[in-house]
C-alpha cells in the first residue's frame, strides 16, 4: 500500500488576508495605470488567475498561501492584460520591466 503524503496547510502567519491581497492588486493597478472593474478570489483548479474582456480579474485563492514574489508575478501578469490582451513580445517585455523595476526599488532601500 503506497504511503500518503502528509500535506499540511501553511502556518497562519504565512497566509495573506484577502484584504491585503486586494490592496496589493490595486497598488499595482495604480502603478501600471489600469483600473480593473472587479477583483475577486475563488478556488480555481487549473490556473492562478484570469482576466475577462470586461476588465474583471479573478485570482485563485491558493495565491494567498504563496510567497510574495510569486503573487506579484501573477498580479502584474493579469493587470497587464488590461493593457495588452495577449502574450505578445510587448506583453512579455512590459511584464519583465515592471517586475525588475520593483526589484530595483527594493534593492535601493
Amino acid at each position: 500500500m503506497p504511503k500518503r503524503k502528509n500535506i499540511l496547510p501553511p502556518p497562519l502567519e504565512e497566509i495573506v488576508p484577502i484584504s491585503i491581497f486586494k490592496s496589493e492588486v490595486y497598488a499595482w493597478a495604480k502603478r501600471i495605470g489600469v483600473e480593473p472593474k472587479q477583483v475577486t478570489l475563488r478556488p480555481m483548479k487549473r490556473k492562478w488567475a484570469s482576466c475577462s474582456n470586461g476588465g474583471n480579474l479573478t485570482f485563485n485563492t491558493e495565491l494567498l498561501n504563496k510567497p510574495p514574489d510569486f503573487r506579484k508575478r501573477v498580479i502584474v501578469h493579469e493587470l497587464l492584460h488590461l493593457k495588452v490582451p495577449n502574450h505578445s513580445k510587448l506583453f512579455k517585455v512590459l511584464l519583465e520591466i515592471y517586475l525588475s523595476e520593483q526589484s530595483d526599488n527594493t534593492k535601493a532601500e
